[in-house]
Formats: C-alpha cells, sequence, structure tokens
C-alpha cells in the first residue's frame, strides 16, 4: 500500500486526473452521494486513510461545487483534507436549511418572491460566517492538491478564474478560500455579491455559474496551458493528447426532461417575469444550464474524436421536477428527496449527451454509473501506485 501523503506529478505516471463538480445550490447533496461512493472504492484499495485528493492532479468546482472542491482539498490541521466525501451530505443536510432559511407557512414562497423584487432572497450572513469559520485564512497556495473555481466579476465584466496553476503568475489570485467560495456562490437574485481586496486588487465577484456552471472545461484549459509552457510537472505530450486525461465530471441534476417554460409563455415576460416565474428565475437557470450543456458536448466531442470516451464520465440526472429542481429549498422532504435522487443515479446507466440533439442517452452496454466510479477508482490507485513506484525506482515517464 502507497502511503497517503500528497499526490506525486503527472509526469512520473501514464494520466492527468481531473474531477469537476457543477454548481446547483442545495443540490450539491448529489454529487455529495457520488462522491462518498467514490471515495469508498478508493478506500475499499488503498485503506480508510484514503481521501479523493490524494488521486486528482485538478479538482475543480463552481458555486456549490467550488465549496465542495474547497471542502476536500483544503487542509486541516493534520495536513490531510477538511471533509472526508462521506461527511459532505451531512454538512448540507445540517447548513443547508441555514444558509437558504425558510419564513415558514403558506407565505414562505410569496415572501420570498417579494424579497427578491428589491435585494438577494437570503442575506448570506450565516454561509458567509460558516466557511470563514472553517476556513480561517487558508489561502489557494495552500490546498492538498490544485484546486479551480471560477468566479465572475461584476465590476469589469469579466470571469475571474481562481486556480493554483495561475498563483505563481498572478499572486493577486491567492486569496482565502473563504473569499472564493463566497464569490463563487454569490448567486443573483438569491445571495449577495461579495467584495474584498487581496493585496491592492479588489474583487466584486458574483456565482461562477455565470461563466462556467460545469467548470471542466476550464480545468482541461488551465491543464492544457500548463503542458504548453513545458511545465516540468507535467509529461512531454502534444498540449490536447486527451488520451491522457482521465475527466470525471459530476452534474447536480436538472429538469432539462421536464420542461417548465416554453415560447408562448416567455414571450410575455418582461424584466420581472425573466427574474422570477413559478418560484425560480428563467433568465439565471438559462445561463447557467446553457453554459454547463456546451461544456458537456465539446467534452464528448473531443473525448470521441480521439477515441478515448472511457477517459471521460459524466454523471448527471436531467430528470428532476418540482422541489427537486430548485436551488434552495430546504424542507426536510426536499433535502431526504436530493439524497434519494444520488442514491439512485449511481445504479441509473452510464449516459453520454448525443451531440446532434444535446440530449442524454444511455450507452449501449449498460454499464451503471456505480460500475464506471469502480472501475475509475482501480484506474485512479493503478495511476496512483504507478507514480509512487516510478518515483522510488527513479524513473520518470513521458
Amino acid at each position: 500500500m502507497t502511503s497517503l501523503v500528497g499526490l506525486r506529478p503527472p509526469v512520473t505516471g501514464n494520466l492527468i486526473t481531473i474531477l469537476s463538480i457543477d454548481g446547483g445550490g442545495i443540490r450539491g447533496i448529489i454529487p455529495g452521494v457520488i462522491l462518498e461512493y467514490l471515495e469508498s472504492e478508493l478506500q475499499a484499495l488503498d485503506g480508510e486513510d484514503a481521501r479523493l485528493a490524494d488521486y486528482f492532479d485538478v479538482v475543480a468546482g463552481t458555486s456549490t461545487g467550488g465549496l465542495i472542491a474547497t471542502m476536500i482539498t483544503a487542509p486541516n490541521e493534520n495536513k490531510r483534507p477538511l471533509y472526508a466525501a462521506k461527511d459532505i451530505v451531512s454538512f448540507y443536510l445540517e447548513n443547508g436549511p441555514k444558509i437558504f432559511p425558510r419564513v415558514g407557512g403558506p407565505f414562505d414562497g410569496f415572501i420570498k418572491t417579494l424579497k427578491t423584487l428589491f435585494g438577494p432572497k437570503y442575506n448570506g450572513k450565516y454561509l458567509k460566517s460558516l466557511v470563514t469559520g472553517l476556513l480561517g485564512t487558508t489561502k489557494l497556495s495552500q490546498t492538498l492538491t490544485n484546486l479551480i473555481i471560477p468566479s465572475f466579476d461584476i465590476k469589469n465584466m469579466q470571469p475571474v478564474i481562481f486556480s493554483s496553476f495561475q498563483v505563481p503568475r498572478e499572486p493577486s489570485l491567492d486569496a482565502q478560500l473563504s473569499d472564493i467560495c463566497i464569490g463563487t456562490s454569490a448567486a443573483p437574485t438569491y445571495l449577495p455579491a461579495h467584495y474584498f481586496l487581496n493585496g491592492d486588487r479588489e474583487f466584486n465577484l458574483i456565482d461562477g455559474g455565470i461563466a462556467a456552471n460545469d467548470p471542466s472545461l476550464v480545468a482541461t484549459g488551465e491543464l492544457t496551458r500548463q503542458v504548453m509552457k513545458a511545465d516540468p510537472n507535467f509529461p512531454a505530450i502534444m498540449p490536447l493528447d486527451y488520451t491522457r486525461y482521465l475527466l470525471i465530471s459530476i452534474g447536480t441534476g436538472t429538469q432539462t426532461q421536464t420542461p417548465k417554460y416554453d415560447a408562448k409563455m416567455a414571450a410575455k415576460w418582461g424584466v420581472l417575469g425573466w427574474l422570477v416565474n413559478q418560484g425560480s428565475t428563467p433568465l439565471i437557470n438559462s445561463f447557467t444550464q446553457a453554459s454547463a450543456d456546451l461544456v458537456v458536448i465539446h467534452n464528448n466531442i473531443i473525448f470521441e474524436a480521439l477515441s478515448c470516451v472511457d477517459n471521460y464520465l459524466r454523471i448527471q440526472d436531467d430528470s428532476l421536477t418540482g422541489d427537486l429542481a430548485s436551488v434552495d429549498v430546504t424542507t426536510k422532504v426536499n433535502l431526504d428527496g436530493l439524497v434519494k435522487v444520488g442514491q439512485v443515479l449511481l445504479d441509473k446507466p452510464v449516459s453520454r449527451v448525443n451531440t446532434e440533439t444535446g440530449v442524454f442517452e444511455p450507452v449501449f452496454d449498460g454499464v451503471t454509473n456505480r460500475e464506471a466510479l469502480k472501475s475509475l477508482a482501480t484506474r485512479l490507485s493503478g495511476e496512483r501506485k504507478l507514480r509512487e513506484s516510478n518515483v522510488s525506482n527513479g524513473g520518470v515517464l513521458d
């Protein structure tokens, strides 16, 4: 069994490993369930101390996915991940109702809608206190593996990518993880924008989902940049050699199979209709869903073109209905329902998006997500052991 203290650089192995987690508010429970299973399989192979950060060269997350990515890569006092994957769901069950508190009673939805007309639904104070208390002054440069979290600067009107890889070139990005998490989670109409200074640079951040709700493309882009720059930690491969990439991308669920709106409805909407409709925000939902779908289509085309589709696993449920599709409904019934969605998703067949129609379709061999994750856990464990062996023997692959 190999020592679980840090991951050797990709140059010492065969693969570049990436974990990506979408945004989606309280629906972060779904990837929490998936990640718990993946980590349990790694522990079955390498011991109970195994953690996700021990196997991935990069962990990327947007919004709620950024919070999860930070939880599993930020160090505790023993220089091990702050959270085990099995603790993610309980974190959401405990804190979700405090981050997204309910007014209570039959007028809960109406009161929240009314608040949205004059400011964010939630003041964000609990979330800020929570992540600040958990993360303290820990900075991006201190994570246990490379971390990538997109956000959007509303003042400069451009994305901001908090990337471990960019810190040496742009020290102002080495912000406190608490600020990064609050910024990437600041969903318009739900939570207030987040301002902070780091050095002499100011940030005026809103939800990273505006730019990249599925951050996997951002992650592969950052890795490609490192390869182009001949980073000695990476093998001397072609920058777009995705045959050497292993990407696991986990969504937070959508309702694309059960449409909520149509053109007749949208044709009548003004500003208010686009911002508040049937308990959700069509404009924000459209932005985040469109960006995520385009990334999935792009990934599918690239991995198919290079004949390495088995190196890309996208796990997503596109059949959510009612409150399950919301980002902020925190009733016990809905929270338990989201846990169930994740559990059921594990035993659904692996699906890939049809690049012609944009619809997810089961792959022909009927392999389930559970089986695919179990197989990938074996590959991740093997890659880690290969790197350890090559370092011990003084060898480097390229």
